[in-house]
């Protein structure tokens, strides 16, 4: 008894040290030590809470500093707009397929249906989503699996391997067989709509379970659930073809034969022989040891899909790669928080777009891995990584970006990327396995550590 009143002490103790309240005489320096009569602190007082916070931070030292120029650059044509949606992934994977069906077709332009691929993405994780709960149904509602698993039901969001999970399965079409609707353009209230549904079932199913209900009931029931999310879809987005007839107009203005195809015959007649297993996901994760291969527990689309796996490595140690890829006009996956000092009118991403502790006179000091660990940074968004310009020694300077949100975003659709802000705010690259070095592709042959879904390293592109 003894020995628990002096730990009920120490834990006081602790509170009285570690959670201590704002006193009247401690406001009060607070409030001295802000100086509100100073006439510096009067003219940035009135200059900040009139103006937008970026305009002040801006650096003006940095503006014009580079050129829109590279050395290096893969045949591009076209920028894709996802509009208001969370398909970046999508639009970026599909774009690094898109030269090569540009090529293989002879045409000055071309996009594949993301609205098709993106009606198969919902209604996978629906399915995933719902043998989720089945799994764990006789666990409480508010373990942390649980919890994920309905605070997490479906997004618009995924990876690399989201999109080499659908078109293994379904193929890819053409955006002119399957266009965008309004609501793939703007995902916020169908999202709602079958999320709410989804939630619904899952309650249901975990009464089944409960009830003891025969296991091929419980399923007979999932696939019910299954064809009203299927309807949801197929009402919102239109339902996708099983087979079509396609013909397109090459460079010189000849038409094609009008053909007949299925998902699959038109992805292998515009991509040819393609192995999506070449391409390795490379991760600059801080927060964990490099040289090891990592996997993301249920951070997949499709229930027999792949899970989300990567070669953990140091940027600098991912950047040859990239570069090789782009000099063999091979575009990469890319994801990045593209949020953090990006000055959205010079279309740039540099670390020194604005200078807040000028205009705050205030220090920030994290690095990479403590950013990632208080949730301050993480990957936000994919695009295609397209070009890079060197030095006369041959060190990159400056990386080009294709991005999804319309040519008149940025610099006529792209974002120039300094490679100091690589180094920052670059979390993936995805590239070919001939394109990096054997030393690093002999990290595949090691068993995958298994990490859990909802560390905060492992945010979706959106």
């Amino acid at each position: 008894m003894k020995k628990k009143i002096i730990l009920s002490v120490l834990i006081l103790t602790s509170f009285s040290l570690f959670g201590q309240n704002i006193s009247s005489d401690d406001f009060t320096k607070i409030k001295k030590s802000y100086n509100s009569n100073d006439a510096h602190t009067k003219a940035l007082t009135n200059a900040i809470s009139n103006n937008d916070i970026n305009g002040l931070a801006l650096n003006r030292k940095n503006i014009g500093k580079f050129d829109k120029e590279f050395k290096y650059k893969v045949k591009v044509s076209g920028i894709t707009d996802q509009k208001q949606s969370g398909r970046c992934w999508m639009y970026t994977s599909l774009n690094v397929m898109r030269p090569k069906a540009i090529e293989k077709l002879g045409i000055s332009s071309f996009e594949f249906s993301e609205n098709y691929l993106y009606f198969m993405d919902f209604f996978e994780k629906s399915n995933l989503f719902l043998e989720g709960i089945i799994e764990t149904a006789g666990a409480p509602i508010d373990e942390i699996m649980v919890d994920w698993l309905f605070d997490n039901a479906v997004s618009d969001g995924g990876v690399w391997s989201s999109y080499v999970n659908l078109v293994q399965k379904y193929g890819l079409v053409p955006k002119d067989i399957m266009p965008d609707t309004k609501n793939s353009e703007n995902t916020r209230s169908m999202l709602s709509v079958i999320n709410r549904k989804l939630r619904e079932d899952g309650m249901i199913l975990r009464q089944l379970v409960s009830l003891k209900w025969d296991k091929s009931e419980i399923r007979k029931s999932k696939i019910e659930m299954l064809g009203e999310v299927y309807k949801i879809l197929a009402l919102s987005l239109g339902e996708p073809p099983t087979e079509f007839q396609w013909r397109s107009k090459n460079t010189k203005g000849e038409l094609s034969e009008l053909k007949k195809y299925t998902p699959f015959t038109f992805m292998k007649e515009v991509l040819g022989e393609i192995n999506l297993n070449d391409y390795v996901m490379l991760m600059d994760d801080p927060t964990r040891p490099y040289y090891k291969l990592y996997e993301i527990d249920r951070d997949r689309n499709v229930m027999e899909g792949r899970n989300w796996q990567y070669i953990n490595l140091p940027a600098a140690e991912i950047k040859p790669f990239a570069l090789q890829s782009i000099k063999e006009n091979e575009a990469c996956y890319f994801s990045c928080d593209v949020a953090k000092q990006l000055n959205k009118d010079e279309g740039l991403l540099d670390t020194e777009n604005y200078d807040y502790e000028s205009l705050y006179g205030i220090k920030f000091g994290m690095n990479k891995q403590q950013r990632v660990q208080t949730h301050d940074s993480g990957s936000s968004h994919g695009m295609a990584l397209v070009g890079a310009d060197t030095d006369e020694t041959g060190k990159v300077t400056k990386w080009l970006l294709e991005n999804s949100w319309g040519a008149s975003s940025g610099f006529n659709g792209y974002l120039v990327m300094t490679d100091r802000w690589f180094d920052q705010y670059m979390f993936r690259v995805v590239v070919l396995k001939k394109f990096i070095a054997p030393k690093t592709l002999e990290i595949l042959n090691q068993k995958s550590i298994m990490v859990p879904p909802w560390d905060p390293m492992f945010l979706m592109d959106e």
